[in-house]
């Protein structure tokens, strides 16, 4: 079993929660609450990693965060 880890926002226009997995493409999804969003993660994810799987292609890695600074 593999750990990822997902970024979680709140979209007010569409009164959603909105979850992505950083570094795996396609992984992102939203869900009403955010049990749903959590078992909707799961699924994308678990369909992103078979994808991969299939195509014999290594998994992205995640290399961290970095804060930017704009004016504004």
């Amino acid at each position: 079993m593999k750990t990822f880890t997902a970024y979680l926002e709140w979209d007010p226009e569409t009164k959603l929660y909105v979850g992505f997995v950083p570094g795996i493409p396609g992984a992102h999804t939203q869900g009403r609450s955010l049990d749903e969003l959590q078992e909707n993660l799961k699924e994308v994810l678990g369909l992103c990693l078979e994808e991969y799987q299939n195509a014999g292609e290594d998994l992205p890695r995640f290399i961290g965060l970095q804060q930017i600074e704009v004016a504004g």
